[in-house]
């Protein structure tokens, strides 16, 4: 009787893990997926990819088919769709959305580190050295999005093309300034060893941190550009936020003064 039970146990389980299963696949031959089920449309999605016959569009539906896979946390089988895409550019491109789907993850910082070292080992296979070296540059900037600022500084060291690195610690720079990191940002810019790349990038990030009101911090990322002109471009994009933010205070309490 007891062996009987279990028998019948085993099937049911077995039935139920049969069902919970077909729900989640997708077949060509079967109907449209619930959109409830949002694995199953994924996969549908992934088999209609793979009919596309022309190129660039295959590639394009890939990279953005990664990226939402990326976004639901599924960063394997996001990574995997890489290497069904054909061009390296649209292959660092899709390095780049996954790396920014990533930071929006609430990840701990050694699932971000763990998920960023896939990611990277999906860069080295790409056989395009500019294409490559993008990639690097995304990673870095899917990094510093995360606050991942150390792995980011990482990223971009390693990079061999002087050019290139200088650009990934640029971006780099713009996202920490951007997120309100001022040492962070002038420690990403400290890296570049060009000055007229390093005067570009102080530049821009004296107009984002002016931009968030952060003029102190402005003033200061100008004051380090070597080009008198381009200084005193920043100097003045400053005091004008500085100015408008200054009218809109006044404005505000004029209307909210009694009449």
């Amino acid at each position: 009787m007891k062996q009987s039970l279990l028998v019948i146990c085993t099937l049911a389980v077995a039935l139920v893990s049969a069902a919970v299963n077909a729900q989640d696949e997708y077949n060509p031959d079967d109907a449209i997926c619930g959109i409830d089920n949002r694995g199953c449309v994924l996969r549908m999605l992934r088999g209609y990819a793979e009919k596309i016959e022309r190129d660039s569009w295959r590639d394009q539906t890939f990279r953005e088919l990664a990226k939402s896979y990326a976004a639901d946390g599924h960063i394997d089988v996001a990574i995997s769709i890489i290497e069904d895409i054909g061009t390296s550019d649209t292959q660092a491109m899709t390095i780049r959305g996954i790396g920014m789907e990533l930071a929006n993850l609430d990840y701990t910082p050694e699932q971000l580190d763990a998920e960023f070292v896939k990611l990277r080992a999906a860069a080295e296979k790409i056989d395009h050295p500019p294409s490559y070296a993008i990639a690097l540059t995304y990673i870095a900037m899917g990094q510093a999005f995360a606050g991942d600022n150390d792995g980011a500084w990482e990223t971009a060291a390693s990079m061999e093309n002087d050019a290139l690195r200088y650009k990934a610690y640029a971006e780099t720079a713009e996202i920490q300034a951007e997120a309100g990191d001022f040492d962070a940002a002038m420690k990403s810019i400290g890296y570049i060893d060009d000055e007229a790349f390093r005067n570009k990038a102080y530049n821009i990030v004296s107009k984002l941190l002016a931009e968030r009101s952060m003029f102190e911090q402005s003033y200061k990322a100008a004051l380090e550009i070597t080009n008198d002109y381009k200084k005193a471009q920043s100097i003045q994009f400053m005091l004008d936020r500085q100015k408008a933010d200054m009218d809109a205070e006044d404005a505000a309490k004029t209307k909210a003064a009694p009449q």
